[in-house]
């Protein structure tokens, strides 16, 4: 199967509505430009599953600005201050997710767990409305699995058949939400061929990912 794919087709995959994750750390990691290609669509009513919010002026922040997004699951808004802004005044729903808590769900959701269990959030109103477990006479949090439409990934090496392999703190989540998504597309700094990649490099197998687009550099 040919994996690559033009930027203009990749982001005809996510529709109206969908659900996205989008990796990266404060824009370290982030796939630019499919969220540029995005924005230029005007894709809307997107539901954003994402670390951070990033800068008003980079990563997803920029969908921010642009105002795409109906709801966000993140962790941090604090460098966004459009972020705040939209949820103060209601203009966009933003559920604030413990970060350990938001990646496991992550992880929950690509590998086909029932959800986590967690004592971060027992007693303060991360636990209204949701189910208790008690293992052992400890009490924990149930937190479900998070799954979306499409993950727009990061890679800073691809092989054809879609191996990925990074660069110190462009792996964050990146790593995980590839298995949570229906439909995965990786923009890669560096494409290669098959055996230019070592085996020992390779952080997330190919079988997590459907499409990638070409960062750019040859």
């Amino acid at each position: 199967m040919n994996k690559f794919i033009s930027l203009e087709d990749a982001v005809k995959l996510v529709r109206d509505g969908d659900t996205v994750m989008v990796g990266g750390f404060l824009g370290v990691g982030t796939p630019d430009r499919l969220i540029d290609a995005l924005i230029a669509k005007g894709t809307k009513d997107l539901t954003l599953i994402c670390n951070d919010t990033a800068f008003v002026d980079r990563g997803v922040g920029k969908m921010v600005v642009a105002k795409m997004f109906k709801k966000i699951y993140t962790s941090h808004i604090g460098t966004n201050k459009e972020t705040g802004r939209q949820m103060m005044e209601g203009e966009t729903e933003v559920i604030l997710v413990p970060q350990g808590t938001l990646i496991e769900q992550i992880r929950a959701g690509g590998f086909g767990l029932g959800g986590v269990l967690t004592k971060t959030g027992l007693g303060t109103l991360v636990e209204q409305g949701k189910q208790t477990v008690e293992v052992d006479g400890e009490k924990y949090l149930l937190e479900k699995p998070m799954r979306a439409n499409v993950a727009l990934l990061f890679a800073e090496k691809a092989d054809v058949k879609g191996n990925l392999s990074y660069h110190g703190a462009t792996r964050n989540f990146n790593v995980h939400m590839g298995a949570a998504a229906d439909i995965s597309i990786v923009e890669a700094h560096q494409v290669v061929g098959i055996g230019d990649m070592c085996p020992d490099e390779v952080v997330v197998p190919g079988v997590f990912v459907n499409y990638i687009v070409d960062g750019g550099v040859l």
